[in-house]
């Protein structure tokens, strides 16, 4: 079997394509919860990597669970409910946790339905940007569970509560316009067009200093869950180092000499 997420390098980008089209590259087997882990793994290992962009091989992005799997109780929904919970556990769970780890910004180029699991999953992403093909739904409550993947923790984080609450409660699909109106997506632009898009917008992340792009993440993750008194502490904490850095000092050298930073990553 092909490797369920395929990357390409592309400079300073990562480029993500889930790459299970038979299955609208449905989140589901071991196989894709450990790529997860493990290409996070090598992007944060990797200081050359300053932002990721995700998409899907085929025409959807990403529709969700293994329904399949779902009618025939095999693979996370085979067993009693306690045993179904930690195979949640043990399994697509993996996936958010995967992203809290994950050090570089990441992109969402969301190139067609992004449907349950798969709308969480482009929620897990720092940005997003949609193809006008693109479609969205929180539809758990439509095949009668709920988001069990963190889906009504991070949706609401995305675009407020009451906007998640009516995609949730009522399952309900949208397109790729109303997904800019509340705010799911940053953009939408046309089917060919849409990594190009995406790598401009990476192209202008990956512009600036590598440590510093992991740690401003980092003060975003923290910032979901924390107190103000915790993010700034946190803050002050990394804005010590981020003084002691070699990008730093040659973003300020590039200032006073107007001309273009070349930034490194390396410690000052």
């Amino acid at each position: 079997m092909s490797e369920p997420i395929l990357v390409v390098r592309r400079g300073h980008i990562a480029l993500l394509t889930l790459n299970r089209p038979d299955t609208r590259n449905a989140l589901s087997g071991e196989a894709m919860f450990a790529a997860f882990e493990q290409t996070f793994a090598a992007l944060n290992a990797d200081m050359g990597v300053r932002v990721a962009v995700l998409t899907g091989a085929g025409t959807a992005f990403c529709s969700g669970g293994n329904v399949a799997e779902m009618r025939d109780r095999t693979g996370m929904f085979a067993g009693s409910p306690d045993e179904i919970a930690q195979r949640y556990r043990d399994g697509i769970q993996r996936i958010p946790r995967a992203f809290e780890r994950l050090q570089v910004p990441i992109i969402a180029a969301v190139n067609g339905p992004a449907i349950g699991a798969g709308n969480d999953l482009a929620c897990m992403c720092d940005l997003r940007i949609a193809s006008s093909t693109a479609r969205f739904a929180e539809s758990f409550v439509k095949v009668g569970i709920v988001p069990g993947d963190g889906g009504c923790w991070l949706l609401p984080r995305v675009i407020g509560h009451a906007r998640a609450a009516e995609m949730a409660l009522t399952g309900d699909t949208i397109d790729a316009e109303e997904a800019l109106r509340i705010g799911l997506v940053s953009r939408v632009v046309a089917p060919d067009t849409l990594l190009d898009e995406a790598f401009r917008l990476a192209g202008r992340i990956a512009a600036n200093p590598p440590q510093v792009l992991r740690w401003t993440r980092q003060l975003l993750q923290q910032a979901r869950t924390g107190t103000l008194d915790e993010a700034l502490n946190a803050a002050g904490h990394l804005q010590g180092l981020a003084h002691h850095t070699a990008d730093h000092a040659e973003a300020v050298a590039a200032f006073f000499e107007k001309r273009a930073p070349k930034f490194t990553g390396d410690a000052a």
